[in-house]
């Protein structure tokens, strides 16, 4: 699609309540459990499949009036998105948004936060009045957004690579603000040393630095062991590691 057929564009309408039986009744059936409502994504990972990703970034500096007028189509349908989730009971939304290469943001930070920043305060704020929460899943180096990202009211975000941004510096952002984080070891580094001994010690050390007093840390497994060529038991080094660590150190939520 060309920006010039943007106008045209007949997204999917989002808005009826009765697509979200389902989740409804996912609720219902595990009270129990925390109940995540999958999103597309947010503005950027919509509009960016529309189109060539070349063109699509182009466009952001050459045609920003007609890319904003896109952009506001979308939200209305991800507010839909947002408030009938929020309707079937679920405990948070949740949506894949990949900002970055592996050494720096796909746009600069100063044009997302022109254009994206304040999408994101509105999408968060709706969930949020709806009593909900927002995590956030991306790939890449995009420190120079993360405060952003917090600021505007993403919960969680999800990283598979923790050491691309430096456990450290994660944890400096959660000095500052409530955020928390949900990661595996990570994917590209750690993982693929097929090292037990350095696998195992960042386990202790994402419990280490990660569970903190303004936000905290989930422990994650990175799903698709195959298509990072892993045998599963590298993985399973992380998560007895992770349990034994955290059960010995009985990391708990802090007290609200």
């Amino acid at each position: 699609m060309d920006i010039a057929d943007a106008e045209a564009y007949v997204f999917p309408d989002f808005s009826n309540p009765a697509d979200y039986a389902k989740a409804a009744k996912t609720v219902a059936q595990h009270p129990e459990k925390w109940c995540i409502g999958g999103l597309p994504g947010f503005t950027f990972n919509i509009a960016r499949k529309l189109f060539k990703l070349e063109h699509y970034l182009c466009d952001l500096l050459l045609e920003p009036e007609a890319i904003h007028r896109l952009h506001d189509r979308i939200d209305e349908q991800l507010l839909h998105m947002i408030r009938n989730y929020a309707a079937a009971g679920v405990d948070s939304v949740m949506f894949p948004e990949d900002w970055g290469t592996q050494t720096q943001t796909l746009i600069s930070p100063a044009v997302w936060q022109k254009e994206f920043y304040p999408r994101f305060v509105r999408l968060c704020q709706a969930a949020h009045d709806a009593g909900i929460r927002v995590f956030m899943h991306s790939c890449g180096a995009i420190g120079a957004i993360i405060p952003g990202l917090i600021e505007a009211g993403i919960d969680l975000l999800q990283f598979d690579q923790p050491t691309l941004h430096g456990i450290d510096n994660l944890a400096a952002n959660q000095e500052q603000h409530k955020i928390t984080f949900w990661c595996p070891v990570d994917i590209q580094k750690t993982l693929q040393t097929r090292d037990e001994q350095v696998i195992r010690a960042e386990a202790r050390a994402l419990l280490d630095k990660l569970w903190r007093g303004r936000g905290g840390f989930v422990a994650g497994y990175y799903s698709d062991n195959a298509s990072i060529g892993l045998d599963p038991v590298w993985q399973d080094h992380a998560c007895t590691e992770f349990l034994r660590y955290g059960n010995r150190k009985q990391f708990r939520l802090p007290a609200s």
